[in-house]
């Protein structure tokens, strides 16, 4: 009879606990909605360890960024689209477990690199000269998503 309370004791917790951990973790693969020819702001509040995907559409070209808190605590942002496979129109990334994976060539990639590694089949980074964070947000110009479009011109996310 012990036994039973023991497992009652631990869904009770697990019960308890669950509403914390799902918002702490957040969901995996979370696309935001569509945002249309204007600067991207992304709250700080929103960035977890998951990566979290922001569409934006610039002129009639769709593109996305994704954005994730590594493991040191910074947050980390990118063009959702590969720096080899772009040109496919599959080299773009979605979260398994604890890495991002290219739908196109299969390579995969920690959170802790985003942003950091340039080149070869990496997420395009979105480096701090190039956007604007402040204690809220992150602000990215339309001005570079107007000069991103290219990387995005045959992209079919889906």
């Amino acid at each position: 009879m012990r036994g039973i309370y023991k497992v009652l004791g631990l869904a009770a917790a697990i019960l308890v606990m669950a509403p914390a951990l799902f918002a702490q973790n957040g969901r995996l693969n979370e696309v935001k909605p569509v945002i249309a020819d204007r600067d991207l702001v992304i709250p700080i509040g929103e960035v977890t360890e998951n990566a979290v995907f922001y569409p934006v559409e610039i002129e009639g070209t769709r593109l996305e960024v994704l954005a994730v808190k590594a493991p040191d605590g910074t947050i980390r942002t990118a063009f959702n689209t590969c720096q080899v496979c772009y040109a496919s129109g599959r080299g773009f990334y979605k979260q398994q477990g604890t890495v991002l994976v290219c739908q196109n060539c299969g390579n995969r990639f920690r959170m802790s690199q985003v942003e950091v590694r340039s080149g070869g089949c990496n997420p395009v980074p979105i480096f701090k000269d190039y956007k604007t964070v402040t204690d809220t947000s992150i602000i990215i110009s339309r001005d570079l998503l107007k000069e991103a479009k290219v990387i995005f011109a045959k992209w079919k996310r889906g």
